[in-house]
């Protein structure tokens, strides 16, 4: 859990933005999980230092992608 405090660091708006969609999507731990590590990529990719609401709610859009293709299958 360390790793995820040291490399998945949030702005506040982001957090406030993933705890919403926990309550609203009814996600799992381990569905946070895998939105901060997907918005953490993300924020690689754009050379972003902490993870911002921007990344947070691409990741979430990924997420609902993934839940409702499965559905389909």
């Amino acid at each position: 859990m360390k790793e995820f405090e040291i490399y998945c660091k949030i702005d506040e708006a982001g957090s406030h933005l993933l705890k919403t969609a926990m309550d609203k999507m009814g996600l799992s731990a381990r569905a946070y999980d895998r939105i901060l590590k997907v918005a953490r990529t993300i924020a690689d990719l754009e050379s972003a230092e902490k993870i911002e609401a921007s990344h947070i709610a691409e990741a979430i859009q990924y997420r609902s992608l993934d839940r409702t293709n499965w559905a389909l299958n």
